[in-house]
């Protein structure tokens, strides 16, 4: 299962590296030769699709490695903390392109009519934007990768500045060429949206939030309950390590049992609830019937 994992958050990474390359080249070079500076900031901010796809894969495959002494619970976390220097740099990012389209604005000389092939190159934004950011998405939830999910969600905004860009292209070609930086502009606070829609989302990973928290218990206590010879799962909880989660619960079991088939029924209760897609690790306490210490607590 995480071999798979792992070359699909790969493959995630190679394609939206590879695609990002290209538009960052195309975006530049037709920006700069059809006078478009809003082309140009797109290209910027394809860039930085590129650093944060780099980004992410190098948090993707920390958090694969396996729990050791340092980390006994593993490196799930270190996906929600490469989201936020993905946040770091897309804030920098975001306030140069916007520095640059306010000189534009205050020196409307130096702005130009963007040529008709920027809008061919802002179609073909729109259409592989929405083509790669679809499939990132896509996988980084089949795979419940955070890094890689905020990776293709970074790169929806393209969608909408490349459509951003080829309305200012028409309206620049029909006599208001200054819409132009104004663009440039408005894909600066796209950009530092963004950054403020990934950093919210894992800050609450690094904190350990889980959601639907309630749902989650529900299905433990239903599958531990379910095992033969145990029952009253209850203290549980869940620790949220981004990528995965941790388990500690504790089940009911006959006092009459030996230590060896309360620890095979354990292990048995551990497996059932392993099925769990987002469930790495589980811990099971065993507790007799009528041991004090056992009763459910704020659970």
């Amino acid at each position: 299962m995480e071999q798979g994992r792992n070359k699909a958050g790969k493959r995630a990474s190679m394609v939206a590296i590879g695609s990002n390359c290209l538009l960052t080249v195309l975006n530049i070079a037709v920006g700069l030769m059809g006078g478009s500076y809003a082309l140009v900031a797109e290209g910027m901010h394809t860039f930085t699709d590129i650093v944060t796809s780099i980004i992410a894969y190098i948090g993707f495959k920390i958090s694969q490695r396996p729990a050791d002494e340092r980390f006994p619970e593993g490196y799930g976390r270190a996906e929600a903390l490469t989201g936020l220097i993905i946040v770091i740099f897309l804030t920098f990012i975001s306030f140069e392109i916007m520095d640059i389209a306010n000189h534009k604005l205050h020196d409307p000389s130096s702005i130009v009519v963007p040529d008709n092939y920027v809008v061919m190159m802002a179609i073909l934004g729109i259409f592989l934007n929405f083509v790669i950011s679809r499939y990132i998405i896509k996988i980084g939830r089949e795979i419940n990768s955070p890094a890689i999910e905020a990776d293709g969600q970074h790169q929806r905004t393209d969608i909408y500045t490349s459509i951003a860009i080829l309305v200012g292209v028409v309206v620049a070609k029909s006599g208001f060429p200054i819409l132009d930086p104004i663009i440039g502009f408005f894909i600066g606070i796209l950009i530092l949206k963004t950054a403020y829609e990934i950093g919210k989302e894992n800050i609450l990973h690094i904190m350990g939030f889980v959601p639907n928290q309630d749902v989650i218990v529900a299905k433990i206590r239903r599958i531990a309950n379910k095992t033969p010879n145990v029952s009253d799962a209850h203290n549980i909880v869940i620790d949220n390590f981004a990528s995965y989660l941790i388990v500690h619960l504790h089940v009911k079991m006959d006092a009459d049992l030996t230590v060896k088939e309360a620890d095979e029924i354990t292990y048995q209760v551990e497996q059932n609830i392993l099925k769990i897609p987002e469930i790495r690790y589980v811990s099971v306490k065993p507790c007799p019937f009528d041991e004090e210490h056992c009763k459910e607590k704020n659970r």
